[in-house]
């Protein structure tokens, strides 16, 4: 339980400090034959940062629960 929840707080530290991710996709723009052109088209992923904290809680309530005994 231990490491679970010092995971937890690292997992939870790190969505709080950052709150979105980019990736890039291709895209096929046009296929003409042996010409092809194609594109990034970027996606964003959000989140909100009380998602990060609430980790960091249930990692610290885990870390203290596997000390008390």
């Amino acid at each position: 339980m231990k490491k679970i929840g010092i995971i937890l707080m690292i997992i939870g530290l790190g969505l709080t400090i950052f709150t979105a991710f980019t990736f890039f996709t291709r895209e096929k723009v046009v296929d003409l034959g042996s010409v092809e052109i194609t594109r990034s088209k970027p996606h964003h992923l959000n989140w909100s940062p009380l998602v990060g904290i609430a980790l960091l809680g249930i990692g610290g309530g885990l870390l203290w629960q596997s000390s008390r005994k």
